[in-house]
């Protein structure tokens, strides 16, 4: 019982965050002028009228430019706190992020073959 004790204080956090924001939702409602017409209603993209359905297929090198992304953002975050800390792990350290690097490097030929890195 005494665990659940020292979680008290952040049930009582939640609890007022909780009452702020439906207050503020509350208020806004009861407060602000509520006058929707079909203008304000109706779909919006970039300015213009959509012009096809939004449940349409997407082309492949969507997918692959989020992964190529996703490879290099990842060695980039993962890349600097090792070479800062490469003293200190030693050679196991060393031969991890050898893994990892081969592991981006298989997801980078990938990308390759696929064709993402060609543009059209």
């Amino acid at each position: 019982m005494p665990l659940l004790a020292e979680y008290f204080p952040i049930l009582i956090f939640l609890a007022i965050g909780g009452v702020i924001a439906m207050a503020m939702v509350g208020s806004s409602l009861l407060v602000a002028q509520q006058k929707p017409y079909a203008e304000k209603l109706s779909p919006y993209e970039c300015g213009f009228e959509p012009f096809d359905d939004a449940r349409r297929k997407f082309d492949v090198r969507f997918y692959l430019v989020a992964i190529l992304f996703i490879i290099f953002d990842l060695e980039v975050a993962f890349l600097f706190p090792w070479a800062v800390s490469l003293s200190d792990i030693g050679i196991f350290g060393f031969l991890s992020m050898l893994g990892f690097l081969a592991v981006l490097t298989v997801g980078f030929i990938y990308e390759w073959c696929k064709g993402a890195l060609e543009w059209e």
